[in-house]
């Protein structure tokens, strides 16, 4: 399976996908493409494995360019991987069923627009929740709405403060991603 995996930030999530198809946990699996939005360490961790690295800055034509980038690569899957930028209801549409994107919460609580990182671990705490976790999706036009593929949760302890959280979702996140990939490779192969 090819897949292509666009990131926002400093690359865990790819660097546990390179790693699960080194250890060969995703075998038959290979990382084709790795697009950043921004200026981030993905795009080191990516370029260290000799990744063709593509950086598309351009918030407005982001989708468009990505969309250009993916054409003839017989791309399979395109992972989320701490991705920032919301993609075009255009892009979305034609990848229909072929991106998946990875969540710090259990959706469908604390999804949506604005609903990202610290964001969400401060929404569980107020909220007094005794579980949170992450979850695998499929993206579709409207954001965190799509189909859930795999989650994972966690205890919130009283004790626990926002960086308890990202922690802990950090921890499940690496888990369910090759989970989720391992189960769609066996869903497409």
């Amino acid at each position: 399976m090819k897949i292509a995996v666009f990131v926002s930030g400093s690359g865990s999530n790819l660097q546990n996908i390179i790693d699960a198809i080194q250890d060969g946990s995703l075998p038959n699996t290979e990382i084709a493409m790795v697009m950043a939005d921004r200026d981030c360490y993905a795009v080191e961790r990516s370029l260290d494995y000799d990744i063709p690295t593509f950086l598309l800055e351009e918030k407005k034509t982001f989708s468009e360019d990505a969309d250009h980038n993916l054409e003839g690569e017989n791309i399979d899957l395109i992972v989320l991987a701490g991705f920032l930028s919301i993609l075009s209801k255009e892009f979305v549409e034609k990848w229909q069923g072929k991106i998946i994107n990875i969540h710090p919460a259990l959706l469908p609580k604390y999804g949506g627009k604005g609903m990202y990182g610290k964001h969400v671990h401060q929404a569980v705490l107020d909220a007094g929740d005794q579980v949170s976790g992450a979850t695998v999706h499929f993206v579709t036009a409207g954001v965190d709405e799509g189909e859930i593929i795999l989650q994972g949760e966690f205890a919130v302890e009283k004790t626990d403060e926002i960086a308890d959280l990202q922690r802990k979702v950090a921890e499940v996140e690496k888990e369910i991603m090759i989970q989720a990939i391992q189960k769609l490779t066996e869903k497409i192969g």
